[in-house]
């Protein structure tokens, strides 16, 4: 049997719920109340793509391995597209401006871009342009 999702829910913890939130407030992201309080919130990235964003206590609740320290390890690389250079541009920009930290310069491949940044937990997330008409 063929396995297919209908949603992803990526769980990051964090330390302070509310000043991640606000951060990615600020890079224009929305967050569905109904699945937030105060030890969570629910980042919605795109049609039933998700990021559960949970201070440290909660997320130990789902896993009894140890959390990354994001000083001085990678857990993840959360990798979005981008709908053109400019885009991509314009949100590490915001996320650098509003507290995150350079995670990469530029890479221009020539079809794709893409750039990286820190979250304010040091979670690494880029944001890739990719040109489709250089595949056709």
């Amino acid at each position: 049997m063929e396995f297919k999702s209908k949603n992803i829910f990526v769980n990051l913890p964090v330390k302070d719920v509310n000043k991640s939130t606000n951060f990615f407030k600020e890079l224009g992201f929305e967050f569905n109340p109904q699945f937030s309080d105060e030890t969570a919130s629910c980042m919605i990235i795109y049609d039933n793509i998700y990021a559960m964003i949970m201070v440290e206590e909660r997320f130990k609740g789902f896993t009894k391995k140890e959390i990354v320290d994001t000083t001085t390890s990678a857990e993840a690389i959360f990798c979005l597209s981008a709908e053109s250079r400019e885009q991509v541009d314009e949100l590490v920009n915001k996320a650098l401006s509003s507290g995150g930290k350079s995670y990469s310069d530029p890479q221009d491949h020539g079809f794709m871009y893409v750039w990286g940044f820190q979250d304010i937990d040091g979670h690494i997330w880029e944001i890739a342009y990719m040109d489709e008409s250089a595949f056709n």
